[in-house]
């Protein structure tokens, strides 16, 4: 088996909340070792609430652990500042967010090659068009996102994680509001980009993820269990 790229050790969330007598404290998400290959996609699946999305932001980069550390290639991503950890973000990770998060002043052409021109990149716009036809949206790459559906806004958001050839790609619910033939596409897309050699690592409630994924996780209030 490959060695981790990406890895989490001993990671965990807790928050405060008062209560009527005193404070308490929860973990959002328990104290989680994980380690993520080069060439699996790994599904991560439970119930709203369980804990899965900020396990992934913790693992992207986005939301500091309460303990533990989280690597990549051996670098702990939270003993970096946030000007260096922002660009190994844009460089190294591609992210599909919950929610749209698409700027309405753009069109979706500038929307998905906008993460390459932060740091001075290359042109990309040839693999963007690539990508937005994958996702059968080229015909809207002169459109603004307030005249795409919300199924064809995260299409956009997919080709946008993806434009740059990230070492790791994190899905938040990556096929919310999509029909069953775009779903199919979508998760048969991130399969690929796994087995080009990438980590995909995708929260999903998509009952069929588990037949794309190389790997399954369940989280449950809290608590990272692997399917056998």
């Amino acid at each position: 088996m490959a060695e981790a790229l990406l890895a989490a050790h001993g990671v965990c969330k807790r928050y405060f909340r008062a209560g009527r007598s005193q404070a308490r404290s929860f973990d959002a998400v328990a104290p989680t070792n994980l380690e993520l290959v080069p060439g699996e996609l790994v599904a991560c699946m439970g119930r709203s609430g369980s804990g899965k999305t900020t396990l992934l932001n913790l693992l992207a980069g986005l939301l500091e652990p309460s303990e533990g550390s989280v690597t990549l290639g051996g670098q702990d991503l939270y003993a970096l500042d946030d000007a260096r950890l922002s660009r190994l973000r844009n460089e190294r990770f591609g992210v599909v967010p919950q929610g749209q998060t698409a700027l309405h002043s753009l069109t979706v052409i500038e929307n998905v090659t906008l993460p390459c021109g932060l740091y001075g990149g290359a042109d990309v716009e040839t693999v963007a068009m690539s990508l937005l036809a994958r996702m059968g949206i080229d015909d809207l790459a002169d459109a603004y996102p307030s005249e795409l559906s919300g199924g064809e806004l995260r299409r956009m958001a997919l080709a946008r994680a993806l434009v740059h050839g990230p070492e790791v790609v994190f899905a938040d619910e990556p096929t919310s509001d999509l029909d069953d033939e775009s779903t199919a596409l979508v998760l048969g897309l991130l399969r690929e980009v796994a087995e080009a050699g990438k980590v995909v690592f995708m929260v999903t409630h998509e009952s069929d993820a588990a037949r794309y994924a190389h790997r399954v996780l369940r989280m449950d209030a809290g608590i990272l269990t692997e399917e056998r």
